[in-house]
């Protein structure tokens, strides 16, 4: 089979004949189709329209430069043309190789379709990351935590035959303040003040009260979107909250719950974060909360598992580069030229990273500006290894709260092996502590972590680590930091409704999708698991009504309600104790006016 065309120039005479050998060499030629734009580009572009184009495109100084030069290269270097075969036609390309992709790409294939997943890095797992060298057998450097009502990701689990265990909280926490620590149980710290108790208490059931007005799905629709989308939490806190300790706790809760500052993140958006993963009980938790197990092996087993069951279906080192949804099928080219075809897209990343990708035709408006705001959180996860557990001799459990500002870590979980091998305390650098720390070394950040350790738990021995693990999820291209994007102030009411609304071919997955558990591995799955129904549903292959599914409670991690007592549910806010008591001061002021007024006569006698 040879392709004649006529020019004039003999690099198309070559062309010709490379194409002529590679078919008649027994290339696929029963399924080779070529680019054809291209090819009629070489056959009748001149060198003026090429000339004149070039003139036009610099004067316009628009930002399309980089794709008109890919499209010229196809059109002169005939070895750049590319070569779609049938064997790159799917059903559906899933974008994104993370637990969310991956469970798009397995319910997808569950139901007869044929399924693509393609991933910019070299591995799966997106926002997880399991590790295995011989010093820390095998370690989460990325999401790794799971609990009660997180029944999605505990499916997976139990199907792939990964086993959970319990992070230890048998001894006692720490809370260190003011350069001194304060041993406790439970999931907050307790505060001896009258004062600072009332104000703490009403500082989460105040959030709690507010989080119930806000429709999982759809938290602009809630009574008071505008007005709480305008604030920031830091204005929120300053309006509840009376006293400096519980604001200075409050700013380590937004820290620790999605690695940002309280001036950064909408009160609406988080409030609506807190209450789609449980309360603020539920959320902070380690025991009956959402950090209460780990997954024996690393969590990265579960995108593995998928990835096995998925085999070639799953495509490393291939970063999408553009989507073209203007032929018969949507079009989706990678950095390395390769071009792959199907009916539908679903894209299973962080929505900042879809400005890595080119659209034709262009996204719309409210969704290209919406991909333009939502920035991600600042993380550093770090863990150090000991020779011994020596935090556990001396009666604590490894879970410290550290409210230091000098502190590079605000939080900590024991992370020893369920075996009790490997003694390890992992801890987190969040937000701004995050940014300012990224230009340290990593010894220097070691160095850091290790002497506030050794301040919090009293022990010289936490001077002397023998193995550190870090990940700055900063640094990572194909996520931009983690755990998850937040919506900053004036942000989720005027473009949250389209950011899992289809576009044309295109829906969209990736944890911050969800309506449960965003932010985690949870969410992740039921975004993916709901994208796949979306398209199963416009493929005709499930009803409408199918697209958003309830997950049945899983038994082997129960979960148990978090009962107030009535005290915490009626005990006064600090504002409110000061009217009560004003209230009360004025009374009590009248009436002894009223009897000193009485004894000397100066009010009227009644008769």
């Amino acid at each position: 089979m040879i392709f004649f065309v006529q020019h004039e120039r003999p690099l198309l005479t070559a062309f010709c004949v490379r194409v002529s050998s590679f078919l008649s060499l027994g290339g696929r030629s029963q399924s080779a189709v070529f680019n054809t734009d291209a090819l009629v580009r070489v056959g009748l572009q001149s060198g003026k329209e090429k000339e004149e184009r070039r003139g036009r495109r610099g004067s316009s100084g628009g930002d399309d430069t980089g794709q008109e030069d890919r499209e010229e290269e196809r059109a002169t270097n005939p070895s750049s043309i590319i070569m779609t075969t049938a064997a790159d036609t799917y059903d559906v390309i899933v974008i994104g190789a993370g637990i969310s992709g991956l469970s798009a790409a397995k319910l997808l294939k569950s139901h007869g379709l044929n399924p693509v997943v393609l991933e910019a890095r070299d591995r799966v797992g997106g926002r997880t990351f399991t590790v295995q060298n011989k010093e820390s057998k095998w370690v989460d450097l990325g999401g790794a935590y799971v609990g009660p009502t997180q029944n999605r990701i505990l499916r997976l689990a139990r199907e792939y035959d990964v086993k959970t265990y319990k992070v230890n909280e048998k001894e006692n926490l720490v809370h260190y303040v003011n350069g001194k620590s304060y041993p406790f149980k439970g999931s907050f710290p307790p505060f001896w003040n009258p004062l600072v108790l009332l104000d703490f208490n009403n500082l989460w059931r105040t959030m709690d009260q507010m989080g119930k007005e806000i429709p999982r799905e759809a938290p602009w629709r809630a009574p008071h979107a505008e007005e709480w989308d305008k604030m920031s939490m830091q204005q929120l806190f300053e309006k509840i909250c009376w006293t400096r300790t519980v604001r200075r706790f409050a700013t380590l809760f937004i820290n620790v719950n999605v690695t940002s500052e309280p001036h950064e993140v909408s009160a609406l958006w988080f409030l609506w974060y807190v209450k789609q993963c449980g309360g603020t009980m539920r959320i902070f938790s380690t025991t009956n909360g959402g950090q209460e197990r780990k997954f024996v092996g690393g969590s990265g087993q579960i995108s593995q598992c998928m990835a096995k069951e998925l085999g070639d279906r799953v495509k490393l080192q291939s970063a999408v580069y553009s989507i073209d949804q203007t032929g018969e099928l949507v079009a989706v080219e990678t950095l390395s030229k390769h071009i792959y075809k199907a009916k539908y897209v679903i894209i299973a990343t962080p929505p900042g990273l879809n400005l890595k990708m080119h659209f034709n035709p262009e996204l719309p408006p409210l969704r290209n500006q919406l991909i333009h705001r939502v920035p991600m959180g600042s993380v550093i996860k770090c863990m150090v290894y000991y020779k011994e557990n020596f935090w556990r001799k001396k009666g604590y459990c490894g879970s410290m709260v550290i409210e230091e500002e000098g502190a590079p870590i605000g939080l900590t979980l024991d992370d020893t092996k369920p075996d009790g091998t490997v003694p390890a305390i992992m801890g987190f650098i969040l937000a701004r502590k995050c940014r300012k720390l990224c230009d340290l070394t990593k010894e220097e950040r070691l160095k850091r972590i290790c002497e506030i350790y050794s301040k919090v738990l009293c022990s010289e021995e936490a001077l002397h680590p023998v193995h550190y693990e870090e990940k700055n999820w900063c640094e990572e291209e194909y996520s931009g930091g983690c755990y998850t994007a937040y919506f900053p102030p004036g942000i989720l009411t005027q473009f949250g409704r389209v950011l899992r609304e289809p576009v044309g071919r295109l829906y969209f997955a990736g944890t911050e999708t969800a309506s449960e558990w965003s932010g985690y591995m949870e969410g992740a799955v039921q975004a993916g698991e709901r994208a796949a129904r979306e398209v199963m549903c416009v493929m005709g292959k499930i009803p409408q009504s199918q697209i958003w599914q309830s997950e049945p409670p899983c038994e082997e991690v129960p979960a148990f309600p978090f009962i107030t007592t009535f005290w915490e549910r009626n005990l006064p806010s600090v504002k409110g104790l000061i009217r009560f008591s004003g209230a009360s001061a004025l009374l009590c002021a009248l009436s002894v006016a009223g009897i000193v007024a009485y004894k000397k006569g100066l009010c009227p006698r009644c008769r």
